[in-house]
Formats: C-alpha cells, sequence, structure tokens
C-alpha cells in the first residue's frame, strides 16, 4: 500500500476503540490488542510481516479548536487532512504525540508512541467531509515487531495530559540527571559574539556572567579552526584555532575558576569540504545542504560514528570542557528510511521542504547500502552512537558530563543523552522563545529546559529589553549579550530579573504550571509550589483568575507594555503590594482589601507586584 497516497486515508480496516478514540490498522496482517487502564488506554499494534503498516487514530471533531504536538511552532490552529505532507519523526527530529484541544483548554484527544527511537511518518488533520479529526502513523515494522501507543481519557487539561504522556514515554524515566550548573543562568557567546570569539574576549564576559550568578558558560560556534570561512565548510576537524585562542586548555581552566562550568559547541555530523577530514569521510557524506555549506556525514556508518564519537571525546579530555552543545543533529533524519522508495516516492519532496538537497537514493539508502546498522533505520544508528558518546563521556568525567540538545532533538527519548533542552534559534523573538520553552517543558516533567540565547538592542528601552528576560522565566535563561558594554540601567535590569529568577527558580521549574491555550499562545503562566506562586502576563489586557488562598508569596509579573494588570480573585484576601518597576527599583507599597471579582492593580510596563497576606 502506498501510504502517501492522500485519497485512501479515510479507508476502512481492522479497529479498535481507546474510549471515544478509534484505532483502525490500515495495512492488512496487522493485530491491534487493547489495554484499558483508569487514565488512559494501551494499544498494541503487531505486524505479520515486514512491512510499512499505516495506522489511523481518529475521534468525532466536537468542540475540537486547536492540535497541539511538539513542532508545532507557530501552527496552532486545526489543518485540514490534505494539507501539507507527511512528517519524518524520528530520535533527533521531534516525537510521535499530539493533542486535539477545546475553548477551555482540554484534552479531546492526546495520544503518543513509544517508538522514540525508530523513524515513523505521520500526518493529521479534520475531514471536512464527517467533521472527524484524524492522525496518520506510517511506521516500517519488522515481522513479528511491536509499536505501542498510549491514548489518555480525554477531559483534563492539554498539560496536565501531556505530561502524563511524558512519563510514559520511553526515556523519560531514565533521564539523564541535571547538574546544579544546568539549573543556573548561563551566558552564551553566540549572539554576542557570533564567531569573533578570542579568549580574552569570553574570559571578560565569563567574569561578569559569574558577578551577575550565571553557573555556566556556553563558547559556540567560531573557537575551531576554519571557522571564519564560507558558513560551515570549514567543519570537520574539531582543532582550536590558534589564533583565536592560542592556549585553549588554558584558557578552559581561567574560565572555570571563575566558578563556572564551561561547555563547547560541536556540529559532529558536519563536514566541510576544507576540512581536513573531507578527503577520508566525503564518501560517508553523500547529502550536501547548500544552505549551510557543507556535506551531513550518514550516522548508519561504524566509521562514521567512531569518528564523530573520537572527537567529541577528545575535546572534553583534552581540554577539560565539562560537557558538549550538541547542534545539528536533527540533519541526520535526511538519511530516514521508512521502508523502500516504493513506499515512500515523496520522501524526498518532504526533505527538500525543509531545505534539504536530497535525492532519492540519499532517502532509501541506496547509496550507501543501509549502512552498517541492521535495517538501515537512521535513528537506531543515533542511539547507538549517542549510548556510546554518552557512556564514555560519563565515564571520562567521572559522573554526568553537561550536555545541551536543541529543538527539534529535545523529546523524551534523547533525555537519556542529554540534560540541557533548549529552544531553538530565534533571536529577539521574545514571544517564539516562550512558546518553544513551555513545548518542550509539556513532554519534559523535571527537566532542565533553556531559552534560546537572550539578546536586545542595547539602545532600546530597559522595558523593551526585560521582556526578553520575561520570555525565559519558565525555563533557564542564557543571556547572550555583551555584558562589558551593556549600558548600566540595562546591566542592572539584568542582575534583577536573574535575581528575581533564582528567587523563585524551584517554582519557576518545578513548581505545578498552568498555561493558557496553545492557540492563543499561551498569554497567561502561573506556576505554584506549596504556598508560592509566579503568575505572568504576556498578553495586553488578559484577564487573570488569582485564587490567594494558602498562598503566601504570589509574584505576578506584567510582561506587556501596559501599565496595570487586571486579575479576577476567587474569594477575598487582605494583601500587602510591593511594586518594582523593570529594574526592580520600588514603585509603590500598600495594602488592600480586596473582594471576590475583577480588580486593576497597578504594574509598571515589564515590571513585578509582590502579593502577601497583610
Amino acid at each position: 500500500m502506498d501510504f502517501t497516497d492522500k485519497t485512501r486515508l479515510w479507508s476502512e480496516g481492522n479497529h479498535v476503540y481507546a474510549g471515544k478514540a478509534r484505532i483502525t490498522a490500515m495495512t492488512d496482517g496487522v493485530e491491534l490488542q487493547v489495554e484499558a487502564g483508569t487514565q488512559a488506554t494501551g494499544v498494541r499494534i503487531v505486524s505479520d510481516q515486514a512491512q510499512t503498516t499505516l495506522v489511523r487514530i481518529e475521534v468525532p471533531l466536537g468542540d475540537g479548536i486547536g492540535y497541539w504536538h511538539p513542532s508545532a511552532g507557530w501552527e496552532r490552529p486545526l489543518p485540514a487532512d490534505w494539507e501539507g505532507d507527511w512528517r519524518r519523526i524520528g530520535l533527533v527530529d521531534s516525537a510521535v504525540a499530539g493533542c486535539l484541544y477545546d475553548p477551555a483548554g482540554r484534552s479531546l484527544l492526546a495520544f503518543a508512541s513509544d517508538r522514540g527511537d525508530a523513524t515513523t511518518w505521520l500526518r493529521f488533520g479534520v475531514s471536512e467531509t464527517s467533521a472527524r479529526f484524524g492522525v496518520w502513523l506510517a511506521m516500517p515494522l519488522a515481522a513479528g515487531e511491536e509499536c505501542r501507543l498510549r491514548v489518555e481519557a480525554p477531559g483534563r487539561t492539554a498539560d496536565e495530559t501531556l505530561r502524563a504522556l511524558a512519563r510514559w514515554m520511553p526515556g523519560t524515566a531514565d533521564a539523564l540527571p541535571t547538574p546544579e550548573a544546568g539549573r543556573a543562568p548561563a551566558y552564551s557567546t553566540w549572539y554576542s559574539m557570533h564567531r569573533g570569539v578570542t579568549a580574552t574576549g569570553v574570559e571578560a564576559e565569563a567574569a561578569i556572567a559569574a558577578e551577575l550568578g550565571c553557573g555556566l558558560v556556553l563558547l559556540d560556534d567560531g573557537w575551531q579552526a576554519l571557522s571564519d570561512g564560507v558558513k560551515y565548510s570549514g567543519c570537520g576537524d574539531w582543532t582550536p584555532d590558534p589564533a583565536k585562542f592560542p592556549d585553549f586548555t588554558g584558557h578552559v581552566r581561567a574560565v572555570r575558576e571563575l566558578g563556572l562550568r564551561y561547555v563547547a559547541w560541536i556540529a559532529p555530523l558536519l563536514l566541510g569540504e576544507h576540512s581536513l577530514a573531507h578527503g577520508s569521510l566525503r564518501g560517508l557524506a553523500p547529502h550536501r545542504v547548500p544552505r549551510l555549506a557543507c556535506q551531513v556525514l550518514d550516522p548508519r556508518h561504524d566509521k562514521v560514528r567512531a569518528f564523530v564519537i573520537e572527537r567529541c571525546l577528545e575535546l572534553v579530555e583534552r581540554h577539560g570542557f565539562d560537557g558538549l552543545k550538541l547542534d545539528f543533529l536533527e540533519l541526520a533524519m535526511v538519511y530516514a528510511d521508512p521502508a523502500s522508495a516504493a513506499d515512500n516516492p515523496s520522501a524526498a519532496d518532504n526533505a527538500s521542504a525543509a531545505g534539504d538537497n536530497v535525492s532519492p537514493d540519499n532517502v532509501n539508502g541506496n547509496s550507501v547500502n543501509g549502512g552498517d546498522v541492521s535495517g538501515g533505520d537512521v535513528s537506531q544508528a543515533m542511539r547507538e552512537l549517542l549510548d556510546e558518546l554518552h557512556a564514555r563521556l560519563r565515564a571520562m568525567r567521572g559522573g554526568e558530563p553537561l550536555i545541551e540538545l536543541r529543538q527539534p532533538y529535545a523529546a523524551p527519548a534523547m533525555r537519556r543523552y542529554g540534560n540541557l533542552l533548549r529552544a531553538s534559534d530565534c533571536p529577539a523573538d521574545a514571544t517564539a522563545n516562550r512558546l518553544r520553552t513551555l513545548d518542550i517543558a509539556r513532554l519534559a516533567p523535571g527537566a532542565a529546559v533553556h531559552c534560546d540565547m537572550l539578546m536586545w538592542d542595547p539602545h532600546a528601552s530597559v522595558e523593551a529589553a526585560a521582556r526578553q528576560l520575561h520570555s525565559a522565566l519558565y525555563s533557564v535563561p542564557q543571556i547572550s549579550m555583551r555584558l562589558t558594554e551593556l549600558p548600566a540601567e540595562h546591566r542592572a535590569m539584568t542582575a534583577w530579573w536573574l535575581d528575581f529568577w533564582r528567587r523563585y527558580r524551584d517554582v519557576l521549574l518545578d513548581g505545578e504550571r498552568r498555561t493558557g491555550r496553545p492557540d492563543e499562545r499561551d498569554a497567561t503562566v502561573t506556576a505554584t509550589a506549596g504556598d508560592r506562586a509566579v503568575v505572568t502576563v504576556f498578553g495586553e489586557h488578559r484577564v487573570v483568575p488569582l485564587e490567594l488562598a494558602g498562598l503566601a508569596d504570589v509574584a505576578l509579573v506584567n510582561a506587556t507594555s501596559a501599565p496595570h494588570l487586571l486579575v479576577d480573585l476567587t474569594g477575598t484576601a487582605r494583601v500587602s503590594l510591593t511594586v518594582t518597576d523593570a529594574c526592580g527599583r520600588p514603585a509603590g507599597s500598600h495594602v488592600r482589601e480586596l473582594g471576590p471579582g475583577p480588580h486593576r492593580l497597578p504594574v509598571p510596563p515589564s515590571g513585578a507586584c509582590r502579593l502577601a497576606p497583610a
């Protein structure tokens, strides 16, 4: 069966029910077994032959208004079933999970798969003829191979439901522990210096970062030899640039002596034509990415995996880094093979839509005979690579290294290999940073989710600059400004909000979180832990429901340009209000009797208000 044929999306087949959700096997020779539970239903999918198995999950649309998935980005509304193309999902690209929700943010259909380290092809959408919402999964299964789905009972909020799914998905139970430095503010060199990094420049910035309470420095692209060439044409050797870092090991030691942990950037699958490694490895990197001016190593080869692992280990061992920032791992998915070119004739189109230059030979593995991994599945190859890399790094460091992973490879299955999960690049886009960190966190309970590096116009108002830090409140902030050149008021603002974040860190990272609807871009976010809470308003003129009973410390953050916040109080309360501006300077303090219903509280733009019982 050609699973890309859109005219057959609603074909009949063997089916079972998980509550109101109907699961249909659209290929022959597939057995579906239901395992009913209280809060969720499990479905086992077993194929009696080696084939690309196609399964549909569907529910009546009902009051559904939006569909969330791990790579949603700006794509928040309901798509039609005929829109777009099949999405390629694997270990280093997103996760098989999703949630259809209603106007109150309650789930109508929430599901996940246990195929965290195998390639799956997925699509979803509304049928305009039957008013049903469908999700289709195409899975290359061997004879007798099993896939398990979990379908949550509807009715809970999308956040609660997705957290439950995350705890079930492979990777969460054996997630790497996060060292304390991974839960402290960080300093990144990328937006502040780009490839203009030098030992003296980084050390000067690191000294101020330490004063501001940062616990980690991330040295980004530019430290390596040949980095000043065209895009990534020099990648592959991973040796330091002697002009920028004449004593690389001594430089690392100097930064660590400031009390900071130090992590280095590496894109281990990129192979540039100007690198020395290109001559011996170019045959193992058949896919070229013109926009990056380099090729992508195929991890299905033993030689490639060995090369990548040795380069990473050498960087850490020789120079004393505390870990690695692993970049561009998602490009390995250009070698994904759902079964064969016949089963997936649109694979090349799919990859091209993502900005890659792929030929059918690259996709189906014919040019490399499937590599050295059984079955030629690139997700399994990446699992082998990352398993060995983690084991050897851990043995070398005598404990858990710090490993940063970036969207889209920050899903549950990857938590076995990384403990800093970062939002993808969105320079100066506070809204995107908020959405992306919240999206990662929905499937990463207990993880250290890091924002994309924070940058802003140093000539902008301090209120505008503060909103960049607000976007990172519910994640670990990474600052990427030239601290040595930052205006005094901007530095004071940065110091204030980093101090605010540290004081409320356990609430912000570990508390019970309630967000707005995903399609409304999570315009309000509340985190509660014990008798403390932080409520942040990101959307102008939003009315925030507020229950003060049992709370001794509530911080209201005005992440807007409005001069006040609107709250809708449940019950009555006599409270002390302490108001501060964007830099933490006092802006009023008084006691008020608040009755049930709406109240306007004067809070300066980008300021905060602390409520405590009076």
